[in-house]
């Protein structure tokens, strides 16, 4: 079992993350740098009030202000609702329209540990030739599904950069988000073999690459280019909620907004 860290060292942590001192926390939290002193070094109990408003100067994410509070011996704050609970109906619906209304765009919704949540035509798509077992997975994986060798990664001309730029990703979200499920999924895709050839064209095809990294993908005949945005939500207060993600995919380029139309029926 791992031991909780004390207050104090968490919070630490995070000041030092957002690169600032004890009196300017101070000043933006309307408290002193020696009560922000006081909480590090444990000679000073905060109240749940205090803690709450710390995390939020910080901007801690929703699921690590819980850790924060039950290290002060205060029970959390945020319910961390299962996707399938009733009470996310309305907003999972709002998704599947959401996602639908980008097509024939690829776009997709995932889970803190890139499980898809929501995923509209222009997606299915791009996963035609995928290894029929991955796709049986339950619930799909984006990053597995991307990076395996299976997948769509022997179809990516630039697979070095682009799986580059995920496992970037990926290790930026471990940094925010202390996932045990988040882990184990970044050392597997992080050690899935290079397709045989990955590594020869992508220096010579990556796209245009002057505003954002490409995705460029060979599919039905085609080669197409995207940028992707990702989206999540303004100030969350359920944890399954805060780590929701919608990952858009905009063409690059007149050529993959063509054969898009083309690629995803009315």
């Amino acid at each position: 079992m791992t031991a909780v860290k004390p207050l104090g060292t968490l919070l630490r942590g995070w000041r030092e993350r957002a690169g600032l001192s004890q009196l300017e926390l101070a000043l933006r939290a309307d408290s002193s740098a020696r009560h922000i002193s006081f909480i590090e070094t444990g000679r000073t109990a905060p109240s749940r009030e205090m803690v709450l408003r710390l995390a939020e100067t910080l901007d801690v994410p929703v699921r690590e202000r819980n850790a924060l509070l039950l290290a002060a011996g205060f029970a959390p704050a945020f319910p961390a609702t299962p996707l399938d609970d009733p009470e996310l109906g309305e907003l999972r619906a709002g998704l599947e329209r959401m996602v639908s209304a980008y097509e024939p765009y690829p776009a997709l919704v995932v889970d803190g540990v890139y499980n898809v949540v929501a995923a509209n035509r222009g997606i299915a798509t791009l996963l035609d030739g995928v290894d029929p077992a991955l796709l049986a997975q339950a619930p799909l994986n984006a990053m597995r599904l991307t990076l395996h060798p299976e997948g769509l990664a022997p179809r990516i001309r630039n697979l070095p950069e682009w799986r580059g730029h995920l496992l970037d990703q990926m290790q930026r979200q471990l940094a925010l988000h202390r996932l045990p499920r988040l882990r184990e999924l970044y050392e597997e895709v992080a050690a899935y073999p290079l397709p045989q050839g990955a590594g020869t064209p992508a220096e010579r095809d990556g796209g245009d690459a002057r505003f954002a990294l490409p995705m460029v993908i060979e599919q039905g005949g085609s080669v197409l280019s995207f940028l992707s945005t990702i989206a999540t939500f303004n100030t969350p207060v359920d944890v399954t909620v805060s780590e929701l993600a919608v990952e858009t995919f905009l063409p690059a380029d007149p050529e993959t907004a063509k054969a898009l139309r083309g690629l995803v029926g009315d």
